[in-house]
């Protein structure tokens, strides 16, 4: 018998959204994800879920603080982090995936740049991918995603930061080649969240430029997932030094704002405060009146 050839794989999404199947309320109201790291160098729990019963612990008061979704990753992404290989992201991951997918009632996405991460994640029970690296890192990602049928998340990303450059118009760019990898894997729009990247790749003006010219990027036509929570940038506007875990009120603001221009879904570490300050984002601005 011919075995197909990977240009072949077949997709198995539906014809209806799996994004909006898996997150009931996008674009009714602003979602929280909450952010669960499985690594021992998270810029700002790093260590503290490493373990199932750790992981399962904390992913629980996620969800009972209102998260929509849990963000697994075992690999840090934070400025300088040392890369892990996919064996060793794996390792961390997979048991807490294979723990909590059973039991969640909201749905795990992984984050991850690696397709064969994507790949093992997915059949454990992830039901999305989070790619740091805008699918463009490993373009195979993309097939796997489809192969599971399976939404992505894509972020905007750069390997160094260019302080001279538009980098809204760098977004677009980037967003134009990570859609067509998207589109050729099988992956349909409808599947497709994008992500300005806060945090990665820019300079301190370009993350505030960034937020600031969201609403081009939600002309696109995509919901947007922003993620500020508890990051470096923060730490810039205070008058002394801070520790991440110092940093909510700042995050808190930045997701405010960013809902109110047109983020669809934030990512954060703090849940139960980001459910609280949004419902007041909700009622105004998404409120038929």
């Amino acid at each position: 018998m011919r075995h197909k050839p990977r240009d072949e794989i077949p997709v198995t999404s539906s014809p209806a959204s799996a994004l909006k199947a898996l997150l009931p309320g996008l674009g009714e109201r602003v979602l929280v994800m909450g952010i669960l790291n499985v690594t021992p160098d998270s810029f700002s729990d790093g260590g503290r879920f490493e373990g199932v019963e750790a992981a399962r612990s904390q992913a629980d008061t996620l969800v009972a603080e209102g998260a929509a979704l849990v963000d697994i990753g075992g690999e840090s992404t934070r400025p300088g982090h040392t890369p892990v290989s996919a064996e060793e992201e794996q390792a961390r991951i997979l048991p807490v995936i294979r723990d909590l997918a059973p039991r969640l009632p909201v749905p795990i996405s992984v984050d991850t740049y690696k397709a064969s991460t994507a790949d093992v994640a997915l059949a454990a029970g992830a039901r999305i991918v989070n790619d740091v690296w805008g699918l463009q890192r490993e373009p195979d990602i993309a097939r796997v995603a489809a192969a599971h049928g399976a939404p992505v998340m894509v972020m905007h990303n750069r390997e160094s930061i260019d302080p001279a450059i538009d980098i809204v118009a760098d977004m677009l760019r980037f967003f134009e080649r990570s859609l067509d990898i998207a589109r050729r894997a099988g992956i349909p729009d409808r599947d497709i969240v994008l992500d300005p990247g806060i945090g990665f790749g820019k300079s301190w003006a370009q993350h505030l430029e960034a937020l600031r010219r969201l609403p081009e990027l939600k002309a696109l036509g995509f919901p947007i997932l922003v993620g500020v929570s508890r990051k470096s940038m923060l730490g810039r506007l205070h008058d002394a030094e801070t520790k991440p875990v110092d940093r909510l009120i700042g995050s808190l603001s930045s997701h405010v704002l960013a809902a109110t221009l047109g983020a669809d879904i934030v990512r954060v570490h703090d849940v139960a405060p980001h459910v609280d300050a949004l419902r007041v984002v909700d009622a105004v601005m998404r409120t038929a009146s």
